[in-house]
């Protein structure tokens, strides 16, 4: 901008405020600028960096004496020398030995004969004897097979009446009077949700095999499936509303409109039960509105860890359910600000490292609650007292709209929620558990894009909550669900919760005896 020295005032205190003016706007464009560089490097850091939000322990040493002041209040000695950060171990290499193949895989022993001529001894003239073998291993595949199962149930009728026909009940099935067997309904929803595979994707393979399977009745059979499991669900549901406590977070969902051209947001919602309750059930809304989760949650009565979106608030407000919030939802904000203000991130994140530390020391040592709580209140506790001290501290010197000063702002505003994992041995320093179990979700919409109407994502949330739970025992979805399709349809509600995967491993060497 330039400008003309002609229009300018002579009065001296015209020009002064003139110039106070000037200094006011650059002071709001450099915090613009500040502000977009951020926005910048976030964005960038989003699109090309790493996702880790660890920090080097050598830049730690940049904020050493501001942490010493800050911290311990004793006044750095610029004498002494500063310590030395270890530098970290450099990773073992693994060796270029390759490893045996499972010994549990079948084999197949193709022998290759001596020719007859090289088995008689050219010095001696004396034949040979076998002395041993040398085998080579060689990993192979067989395309996955199809087969038709025939029930077959003979009728016997009297030979003089030539009536009174007598014949075997029809074995329960999935789909009645549908042509899929359970394997083979297992398979697909093994295919869509837990490796991702579209249905157009999964018609093609199943081409490939000469198959002729349409995608429209894929997903009726993912219908039928999801429908035949919702009542497993209901009760994976009641029992993990008995939980202590509850893990819970959501995602968008890409969900086609009615005019079958534009997508719209739709939600799913993971809630993960403590370890004694240890069921994740998906729940999906067309929405993101409070009215989700309060009705998910309608009777319980526990700890909810949940990031800080307003729509738990009326949950926290009305029911009798305490609020556990995320450092690392907290510590991300302070990570974003190293750009801007290194030195107030670093000591933030610093006192940040020492919680986590605690837990870790928690998590080696495999202590029980009531062990891991008494440690949080002995080494936790002070740890969180200086953090709020310096926080109070550095609000009073730092831009409000910064950086930093959103970070120290979203911790005030968590601060009791974020202190309440001190209090309880069953509560979690953050939040992860339930971020690392909508990725599964992440991961498919990228491959098959968006759901097909609000039941499509009601058939997603039944299926997710299977797969997930499975995933979260170290139980394979196929075997379970192929498994679970041949047996629910004949078991009475009563009896569903010997379906849950934690006791289905459990008794899965022990056969369900049949409810007849």
């Amino acid at each position: 901008m330039e400008l003309e020295v002609q229009i300018l005032p002579t009065d001296p205190a015209a020009l002064q405020q003139i110039v106070s003016e000037l200094l006011k706007t650059l002071d709001e464009k450099d915090l613009r600028i500040r502000q977009l560089s951020q926005q910048l490097e976030a964005l960038r850091r989003h699109a090309f960096g790493r996702k880790s939000e660890k920090i080097d322990p050598n830049q730690m040493v940049f904020a050493l004496d501001e942490i010493r002041k800050l911290v311990q209040n004793v006044e750095p000695h610029t004498e002494a020398p500063r310590p030395e950060v270890p530098s970290p171990s450099p990773q073992k290499k693994n060796g270029h030995a390759r490893k045996r193949l499972p010994e549990d895989l079948p084999r197949e022993r193709i022998e290759y004969p001596v020719p007859e001529s090289e088995l008689v001894c050219f010095s001696c003239q004396a034949r040979k004897e076998k002395i041993g073998e040398e085998v080579t291993e060689e990993l192979e595949y067989t395309p996955a097979s199809h087969f038709v199962r025939e029930h077959v149930r003979p009728k016997y009728a009297c030979p003089k009446c030539e009536a009174h026909v007598s014949v075997a009940d029809p074995p329960s099935r999935p789909i009645e009077k549908g042509k899929p067997g359970p394997g083979l309904l297992a398979h697909v929803l093994t295919s869509k949700y837990a490796d991702h595979l579209p249905l157009n994707r999964l018609e093609g393979i199943f081409r490939r095999h000469g198959l002729q399977i349409r995608r429209s009745t894929l997903c009726d059979w993912v219908g039928d499936c999801a429908d035949l499991l919702t009542p497993l669900i209901r009760e994976m549901q009641k029992d993990l509303l008995m939980s202590v406590v509850i893990h819970t977070d959501d995602t968008l969902v890409p969900v086609l409109d009615v005019d079958r051209e534009h997508t719209r947001q739709g939600r799913l919602w993971a809630y993960i039960g403590d370890p004694d309750h240890a069921n994740i059930v998906f729940d999906y809304t067309p929405d993101r509105r409070k009215e989700g989760p309060r009705l998910f949650l309608d009777g319980f009565r526990g700890y909810l860890q949940a990031d800080a979106f307003g729509g738990y608030d009326a949950i926290f407000a009305e029911m009798a359910v305490q609020e556990v919030a995320c450092w690392a939802h907290a510590r991300r904000y302070f990570y974003e600000a190293k750009g801007s203000d290194p030195v107030r991130a670093h000591v933030a994140l610093g006192f940040i490292h020492e919680l986590y530390d605690v837990e870790r020391e928690a998590k080696e040592k495999s202590l029980s609650p009531e062990a891991k709580a008494a440690l949080r209140q002995e080494r936790s506790k002070p740890v969180l007292g200086k953090f709020r001290t310096w926080l109070d501290e550095q609000s009073l010197s730092v831009l409000p709209k910064s950086p930093i000063g959103e970070a120290i702002r979203y911790a005030f505003g968590q601060w009791e929620a974020l202190n309440r994992y001190t209090e309880n041995g069953h509560l979690e320093i953050d939040n992860n558990l339930a971020e690392r179990t909508l990725r599964c979700v992440a991961v498919g919409r990228k491959n098959w894009m968006f759901a097909g109407s609000d039941e499509g994502g009601r058939r997603a949330a039944v299926i997710y909550s299977l797969v997930s739970t499975c995933k979260h025992h170290g139980i394979d979805p196929f075997e379970y669900l192929r498994d679970v399709l041949t047996r629910i349809s004949t078991l009475p509600v009563s009896r569903l919760p010997e379906l849950f995967p934690k006791t289905w491993k459990r008794l899965k060497e022990k056969p369900i005896p049949d409810s007849t």
